[in-house]
């Protein structure tokens, strides 16, 4: 671009800016323990102290009527069922249908919010509480800051995201901005249709530059001139379009030549960090210096076994935080940062630095992950003393969801292929976490170099071929979830759950106990464990095409959990 048109549509992008009360959009996750700006929505002496506003909140299988939803936010169940173009407020909806909700929002100190109380049922956490039952409208962390941990019976006070529009908007006819969760399957594109405005009035309110990336657990606004009457009903739909990669430009050739600074763009977190040294740590979490190699060595006690994850992947200590330190070639390590700078999800590992060695593309360089505390799900699987027996379903559902973001929301082909138990991680509250996600595979069958499990006589690295290879690797990781067995060679594993086809001379349930986890001495649901069974039989057929969808694998895995 010539500088002179790059000036104008500075000058032009400014000026269209101007033209409404601008709130940062915060593309951190709501479970992160971190703010940023737009993680709450600032309040100033340009806009006014208070406003009647709305936000969009999703019906689930446990708040499923209006007259749940109205007692959740305290309510009259008449205002929002007029809202929703509803009539009886003790009708089901379909999981994931839209309900405009109307709220106070209010400025206190500096921040907008929607002040509200929260009656704890049964134990949760802050991140529960903010990512699932209110969607994203609330950061964990603000939770964090004013309450106690949650406790059945507690009350929390709940301060979910608002804003007002300031008073050059409300002469331009904005009265309202509504804000709106997003989820997987939304986009920028998506959302402008949605909301039927223009691109330049969704990237203003939001201070959202153009060709924006958008993320799930996250939330925008929507300016509005008259209070919504609309029908957000929830038809059948396709999986969701590849929404969140983002539409800037990637030069993704290696600079062979020796580098004295190191640059990464992270879309994750919004910043950029350029490091003179040829070491830089927090690259998603603002930069944080360290003394290179030397120190990553001292973090993982000199490389040694006792430190091992598998193979070139330690575990480390730096600044008394546990991380995962990975090893490889300059050359690799530029598709991993490159793959780690698009995506953000709560079920994928973070990529948190890199560290180059002296001579960059002649020596080796490393990677540094987050470790999820409980350690891969193979450790977590080889030691009786966890209590696995209340979360496999669960773990088994956040795997999916983070191969179906993965195969519907990006492009990221070299993505794929690498899942078994040893790159699954178990965060503190029994979550799962994808690793080892973008490292080049030298082969499919080297268990020691973590690379995962592949469907025999499928090597391809891309397209639908290789999404029925995870799904396949996916079968897998479920026959060890609900076995704990790790001897799953070639064909073998097949003979363990022959009880499942039509030869299988009956007694189901009986080969199934036999096939169970024997440390979890029969406290288990043998009617959900041998759904999962069934899922996975089909997960590992040897035909591809008769493998289910992860799209597939998501819906019975949902009503099952």
């Amino acid at each position: 671009m010539k500088p002179m048109i790059y000036l104008s549509f500075v000058v032009f992008w400014v000026c269209i800016s101007s033209g409404y009360a601008q709130q940062y959009y915060d593309s951190s996750d709501c479970s992160s323990d971190m703010q940023f700006p737009g993680s709450k929505y600032t309040c100033n002496s340009f806009q006014i102290s208070s406003c009647k506003t709305f936000l969009i909140y999703r019906a689930k299988q446990h708040v499923q009527t209006i007259e749940r939803i109205s007692d959740m936010f305290h309510l009259n169940s008449t205002d929002v069922l007029a809202l929703n173009n509803l009539t009886s407020p003790s009708e089901k909806l379909k999981p994931g249908r839209e309900v405009v909700v109307p709220i106070n929002c209010s400025c206190s100190g500096q921040f907008f919010q929607a002040n509200f109380s929260y009656m704890v049922q049964e134990r949760t956490t802050f991140s529960q509480i903010a990512c699932e039952d209110f969607e994203g409208l609330v950061k964990s962390l603000t939770l964090q800051e004013m309450n106690r941990p949650p406790q059945a019976g507690s009350q929390l006070h709940v301060p979910l995201r608002c804003a007002c529009p300031d008073n050059f908007s409300l002469s331009n006819g904005v009265n309202y901005l509504v804000t709106y969760p997003i989820i997987e399957g939304d986009g920028p594109r998506k959302l402008i249709e949605k909301f039927g405005i223009s691109s330049e009035d969704f990237l203003a309110v939001n201070h959202l530059h153009p060709k924006p990336t958008v993320f799930p657990g996250t939330t925008v606004l929507r300016p509005l001139k008259a209070a919504p009457v609309i029908d957000f009903s929830t038809p059948d739909s396709p999986p969701p379009t590849h929404v969140f990669l983002p539409t800037n430009p990637t030069d993704r050739t290696p600079k062979r030549q020796k580098l004295s600074k190191l640059y990464i763009a992270g879309s994750v977190a919004g910043f950029s960090v350029t490091c003179s040294i040829s070491c830089m740590w927090g690259a998603y979490n603002g930069a944080k210096e360290m003394e290179g190699v030397e120190e990553l060595r001292k973090a993982a006690r000199d490389f040694s076994e006792e430190t091992k994850i598998a193979d070139e992947v330690y575990k480390g200590l730096i600044n008394n935080v546990e991380v995962i330190i990975k090893k490889m070639r300059f050359e690799d390590t530029w598709q991993v940062i490159d793959l780690h700078s698009k995506i953000n999800h709560i079920n994928v590992v973070n990529l948190q630095g890199v560290c180059y060695g002296e001579n960059h593309a002649f020596s080796d360089s490393y990677l540094v992950f987050e470790l999820p505390s409980k350690g891969s799900l193979r450790h977590c699987l080889s030691n009786s003393s966890n209590t696995l027996q209340w979360h496999r379903t669960q773990i088994a559902f956040d795997i999916a969801t983070g191969l179906h973001y993965l195969h519907y929301c990006t492009f990221l082909t070299h993505a794929r292929m690498s899942l078994s138990s040893r790159n699954i991680f178990v965060t503190a509250n029994w979550r799962a976490k994808i690793a080892n996600i973008g490292t080049p595979l030298k082969g499919n069958d080297d268990k020691e170099n973590n690379r995962g499990w592949v469907a025999p006589a499928e090597c391809l690295l891309h397209g639908s071929a290789a999404e029925k290879a995870d799904i396949f690797a996916f079968g897998v990781v479920l026959l060890e979830l609900i076995s704990a067995r790790e001897d799953f060679e070639g064909k073998s594993f097949k003979e363990f759950i022959k009880f499942l086809g039509e030869d299988s001379g009956g007694g189901c349930f009986e080969q199934l106990r036999s096939f169970m986890d024997p440390s979890l001495k029969n406290d288990y649901s043998l009617a959900e464990d041998l759904c999962l069974a069934v899922l996975a039989k089909a997960c590992v057929e040897d035909d591809p095409l008769h493998r289910p969808s992860m799209d597939d694998t998501m819906k019975v895995l949902a009503r099952i959990a």
